[in-house]
């Protein structure tokens, strides 16, 4: 399979993935359509579409275009972070990636992009179960290297089926091309000095709540930096943070790390033991108290503007719908110019029977509480095709993005509504003005996310408050209803040892 350093062997290594987050407390199935009007790549169109992203594929492009290696792309499907994935859906990529990798045989070794918080309808675990479909495909021998979402909910499945498994190291994920880089440069080094690492999991007692999970700021600064003193201290190890996601009722839920070894000669249990220690000494901060949302919106007059309010019960990129108008309408009593980003295809359609600067009567969204559109006295400002491009390393990676037919409309109060047809998270700050907003002319911005947002919108928004907002990604984890998770786990139950 593989050569000694030095060999001019040229490697065959295929490049596959399957990336989904699942929240299971989504009523919305996910489909297999979904994906299919999504990401669906096959063959060349894979790297085409990829070989210059700010993602991990474009990282691994990037390395193995510049070694002697054979890139053997086969499949890759994505779609944006929804519900639970339908049966049906899940055996038809499945089928479909063993298929197409049938066709490209033989290969040397696998470059996997797994999520890592995937759940299907029969497979809960179901990153462990496909790449264990793909193991047990490949054999033994066939080595397979790949990259996680710090959001990844890791199982001993998805560690058992693969070699080695990276997590990015931001969230915001700005570093998925650098960890694409990382991961092809360590499979690379299994094939060129017949290495075989040793990889192990080793899952936390806590469960880090979602607004404490921004890297640059503490606890996870302060996480990282420990990790990396690990490192140091046991320097033939590398420490993977896979943060966890919180709304995937799966017993794999919760922060876990990934201890690999190239050479497997790492003391694992005494760099276990510093874990647990740090973990059981820093929970308290892992969880933080929840400010009210009137709590948070009482700051925004004495903040510099414009600010970037984060609506985390309505998060698009946890799986939310992003048509949540809970914030819209409590600054809609206030004087704070606001703009939102809503969900609404119904009233995108309405809009295309109106003329510009016409005022109509329009509902939109819905409030999580009460399930009722709000409506408004409306002003069509433009309609746009949707279509923008990102040109900086943002959250998720990508370059493209279509948010398909979209409109721009003034509420009564005067405040500015961007109603797109297709589920979009705020990855990018082009998504308003590819429309035509200049954010400097608001007060406060709406983004339906926790920290991705931040990203995009640091430069512009001097001010950023995380809203603990209704809705299925709600940050206090311990009002979901959780039927599968391990017991114990921070903050649910206490943990001391």
């Amino acid at each position: 399979m593989s050569l000694p350093t030095g060999s001019h062997k040229t490697f065959r290594i295929a490049i596959l993935g399957i990336y989904h987050e699942s929240n299971t407390f989504v009523p919305a199935s996910t489909t297999l359509a979904d994906f299919q009007n999504s990401r669906w790549l096959k063959g060349t169109a894979l790297l085409d579409a990829y070989r210059n992203a700010f993602h991990e594929l474009g990282g691994a492009i990037e390395v193995f275009s510049e070694t002697n290696v054979e890139m053997v792309p086969v499949f890759y499907a994505e779609t944006t972070p929804g519900g639970t994935i339908t049966s049906e859906a899940y055996a038809a990529l499945q089928e479909e990636l063993l298929n197409e990798l049938a066709s490209a045989l033989p290969v040397d070794a696998c470059f996997v992009v797994p999520h890592g918080a995937a759940v299907a309808e029969n497979h809960r675990d179901m990153d462990g179960e496909w790449l264990s479909a793909l193991r047990q495909f490949l054999g033994k021998a066939i080595p397979i290297v790949g990259t996680l979402d710090p959001h990844a909910n890791v199982s001993p499945l998805m560690a058992g089926a693969t070699q080695a498994l990276f997590p990015y190291r931001t969230n915001p994920h700005i570093d998925q091309r650098e960890t694409g880089r990382r991961a092809a440069h360590f499979l690379l080094s299994i094939l060129q000095n017949n290495s075989r690492p040793v990889q192990r999991l080793w899952q936390s007692p806590v469960a880090i709540s979602i607004e404490q999970q921004h890297t640059e700021a503490d606890p996870c600064k302060s996480l990282y930096q420990f990790v990396r003193s690990l490192e140091e201290k046991y320097p033939c190890t590398q420490v993977e943070i896979a943060l966890g996601f919180p709304y995937a009722d799966v017993p794999e839920m919760g922060t876990s790390l990934l201890l690999i070894s190239e050479n497997g000669n790492t003391d694992f249990e005494a760099i276990e033991q510093e874990l647990t220690a740090y973990f059981l000494q820093h929970k308290k901060s892992f969880a933080a108290t929840k400010k009210t949302v009137e709590e948070t919106l009482q700051r925004i007059p004495s903040s510099p503007k414009p600010v970037l309010l984060l609506d985390m019960g309505d998060n698009v990129g946890g799986g939310s719908a992003g048509d949540s108008t809970f914030l819209l309408e409590k600054l809609e009593s206030t004087t704070h110019k606001t703009l939102i980003c809503l969900y609404a295809p119904e009233a995108v359609a309405a809009c295309k029977k109106q003329k510009d600067e016409q005022a109509f009567l329009l509902s939109f969204g819905c409030h999580p509480e009460s399930a009722k559109a709000f409506t408004t006295i409306s002003t069509l400002l433009g309609r746009y095709d949707g279509k923008f491009a990102e040109e900086k390393p943002r959250h998720g990676g990508q370059k493209t993005f279509d948010m398909g037919d979209t409109a721009v409309i003034r509420t009564e109060k005067g405040n500015t509504v961007l109603l797109h047809s297709k589920r979009m998270p705020p990855f990018s700050l082009a998504q308003i003005t590819s429309c035509g907003i200049d954010p400097k002319d608001f007060d406060v911005i709406i983004a339906k996310g926790v920290n991705a947002p931040i990203a995009a919108y640091k430069d512009v928004c001097p001010t950023i408050l995380q809203a603990n907002t209704p809705g299925v990604t709600q940050a206090d984890m311990t009002q979901f209803l959780y039927q599968h998770r391990r017991k114990p786990l921070y903050p649910f139950e206490n943990v001391d040892t």
